[in-house]
């Protein structure tokens, strides 16, 4: 049987049972394999770029990082791909009810268009490589797509399956640092087919780590496409966040993330309490899943005594497109980023982004062009008043983002990127 791929993050694994996210191929009417060969585009560099458009140029756009207005071929691409069997589990950073910014949504979704099945698995389900190894046995798993470099690459090592990585972010700015993960970390690059890379720095930063990965980085932005629930009920969702005040009057600052300390959801929390006492209808509603349990009871003990400051749990993806286009601006005050899709999805809503300046963010948010950027909670509230109160540069904000996620985080051109990857996994170790 014919190898395929499935994809693994740090937080989601796929299994291969043909349901969510480990990958396999349909069959047509005729019990043959149903998926379709991707031509061979020839050789190319490794990564992907782009020039500049004139609306860049004209509004001083932040430069495209990661996306061309096609993909680049990959080098040793080959012809059509024969049928293909079963793969393995997708192992992600993050816990699968990760609310709408999760990165495993799109690599799914590109893969199971491509023709393949998959199943999606949170790798804090596996306490060990042996684990993986088991289930690898029990579904006749034949590849996986990692999403972060240690939590999910380290459980894909040895198993004699091809794997590809895509970078999260924390794994590069943070778990680098640390001798131990920095070796475990080039220990599963040597062994990867590929990785992939949100932006030009992101690579760069990866080369310094580990030269001998060079030739198999890839750069390629996020894909945006959000899809708000028509249904949704805005003042319900104010009722469940404990407002009681007309919605007419407010300005609802939205801060998407998980509760754990790199999204660092406190930073903002004292100094927007205190402008909410001078200023009763700007309220901070923070919105994520419990990630982790510890820091998630320090999280509400605080919120729970600061005024004008709200926590409710994750929503579905639908539901939180909604809420984001309902509220006044999106906020991110992590400490770091590798490409926050909150951000990016926020610009698509035409939402006003507020994120703390990181080189993650500031890879996509252009002060007083895309977005702002605040380096202190108290240039954030300074940033946040003079938006509440000049609508035009809010309308300047909103426009100029839309056009930069239009412009360089086309979801088709990272499907296109995603399926000439994979085929990077056909074949043996040894081809």
């Amino acid at each position: 049987m014919s190898r395929t791929a499935g994809a693994a993050c740090g937080s989601c694994s796929w299994r291969c049972c043909g349901r969510t996210l480990g990958t396999r191929s349909r069959p047509n009417a005729s019990g043959r394999c149903g998926r379709r060969g991707l031509r061979s585009q020839g050789r190319g560099a490794g990564k992907l770029g782009a020039r500049p458009g004139p609306l860049q140029q004209r509004r001083g756009l932040p430069e495209p990082r990661a996306q061309t207005d096609r993909p680049v071929p990959l080098p040793g691409a080959r012809g059509s791909v024969p049928p293909a069997g079963r793969a393995c589990p997708r192992v992600s950073e993050r816990p699968a009810r990760w609310p709408r910014t999760s990165r495993w949504r799109p690599s799914r979704a590109h893969l199971e268009a491509a023709g393949h099945v998959c199943v999606l698995k949170d790798a804090f389900d596996f306490g060990s490589p042996s684990e993986i190894a088991n289930l690898i046995l029990a579904e006749n798993c034949e590849a996986a797509l990692a999403l972060h470099l240690y939590r999910a690459g380290r459980l894909l090592q040895g198993h004699r399956i091809p794997f590809g990585i895509i970078f999260g972010g924390t794994d590069v700015n943070e778990d680098a640092k640390q001798k131990e993960k920095n070796t475990v970390m080039g220990r599963v690059l040597e062994e990867a087919r590929f990785a992939v890379a949100f932006t030009e720095s992101m690579k760069e930063m990866a080369q310094v780590q580990w030269p001998h990965a060079k030739g198999k980085i890839y750069v390629q932005s996020q894909g945006i496409a959000t899809t708000p629930n028509a249904t949704f009920n805005w003042n319900t969702f104010l009722q469940r966040s404990e407002i009681n005040q007309s919605a007419d009057n407010l300005h609802i600052f939205l801060l998407i993330c998980g509760l754990r300390q790199v999204k660092d959801p406190l930073y903002l929390v004292g100094a927007f309490s205190e402008w909410h006492q001078d200023e009763p209808s700007v309220y901070l509603v923070i919105v994520g899943p419990e990630v982790d349990p510890v820091f998630t009871r320090e999280v509400k003990a605080k919120v729970k005594r600061a005024a004008g400051v709200r926590l409710i749990g994750e929503m579905p993806q639908g539901d939180l497109h909604a809420a984001v286009k309902n509220c006044f601006a999106v906020v991110n005050s992590s400490v770091s980023e590798g490409m926050s899709a909150a951000i990016l999805e926020a610009m698509d809503l035409e939402v006003p982004v507020l994120a703390r300046n990181i080189p993650g963010n500031a890879a996509v948010v252009r002060h007083e062009v895309t977005g702002l950027l605040f380096s202190t909670p108290q240039e954030f509230v300074h940033l946040a008043k003079r938006l509440v109160s000049d609508p035009a540069l809010e309308k300047e904000i909103v426009t100029n983002g839309k056009a930069y996620v239009r412009m360089y985080h086309s979801w088709q051109v990272e499907r296109d990127t995603y399926q000439q990857l994979i085929r990077k996994l056909e074949g043996s170790s040894e081809d």
